[in-house]
């Protein structure tokens, strides 16, 4: 399991640093950091993140940097890599009130069908497999400190690059499995304080389901697994996800993993 981080006002963030991998390596610490978005760092959070990590990846629209945009500190290089060309509820934390997010939460079963599409869209997509690419180029460049990768909350976009890399990295699927769910617990004070706002900015008329909101809000085993399981349709099987889709070299994986591994 990842361990957390602790900032004063950054959500979600992990070192995945000690995961066990299936020939008993382990990824190295402090190398690989995955978080929530970058905005409203007290000033000690800016010194903590700049004392540890010198590559921030932004997998966020540009809707979401307009309305909440990226602190930037000297000595971190940035990286925006959007997975989606435009704002997409489910995966922003910014837009409660929007009227596209009003249509499905008051139906639990629309909402999960929902997340459920929108996992399938990270391994069929091609503009989304070319953003998770040049994620792992990137990760393949030297660095002195460790990489960070978020998205808003750093459950969907950042959850499933956690999942590639852990997966290229050798760490075994029903771990990477629970350390995706392991977000319901790191975001379960921000999941109550969203559903809380949600509720009050409803138009009036409009159905507010706490079933429906925590599928959007939170993470779900269906929804991993939907990944999974568009990944075996279209490719076969993971390798060839990642050579085929993601355009990683034998050389480039072995690589990886000499860089993120240790014994």
């Amino acid at each position: 399991m990842s361990e957390r981080i602790e900032f004063e006002k950054m959500h979600n963030t992990r070192d995945l640093g000690g995961e066990i991998t299936t020939d008993g390596q382990r990824i190295r610490r402090g190398r690989l950091f995955r978080s929530g978005m970058l905005t409203g760092m007290t000033k000690n959070d800016e010194r903590k993140l700049s004392s540890q990590v010198d590559t921030v990846i932004d997998f966020r629209s540009e809707q979401e940097r307009k309305e909440n945009p990226e602190v930037i500190l000297p000595g971190i290089t940035y990286h925006h890599i959007p997975v989606v060309d435009d704002l997409t509820i489910g995966i922003s934390r910014e837009s409660e009130a929007d009227n596209r997010l009003m249509t499905i939460s008051g139906d639990p079963k629309r909402a999960k069908h929902y997340m459920c599409t929108l996992y399938r869209f990270f391994p069929t997509s091609e503009f989304a497999m070319s953003q998770y690419a040049r994620f792992f180029r990137i990760l393949l460049d030297t660095h002195e400190k460790a990489v960070l990768w978020h998205c808003t909350a750093g459950k969907d976009r950042a959850g499933i690059a956690s999942a590639i890399l852990e997966e290229i990295l050798g760490v075994p699927r029903q771990k990477i499995l629970s350390e995706y769910l392991f977000t319901n617990e790191c975001l379960a004070d921000d999941i109550t304080r969203l559903l809380e706002q949600v509720g009050k900015h409803a138009p009036s008329g409009v159905a507010i389901s706490e079933e429906a909101l925590r599928y959007l809000f939170g993470a779900d085993m269906a929804y991993i697994e939907t990944f999974y399981q568009a990944v075996e349709e279209f490719f076969g099987d993971f390798n060839s996800f990642v050579q085929n889709g993601l355009k990683l070299t034998t050389e480039e994986i072995q690589r990886l993993r000499t860089m993120y591994l240790e014994v």
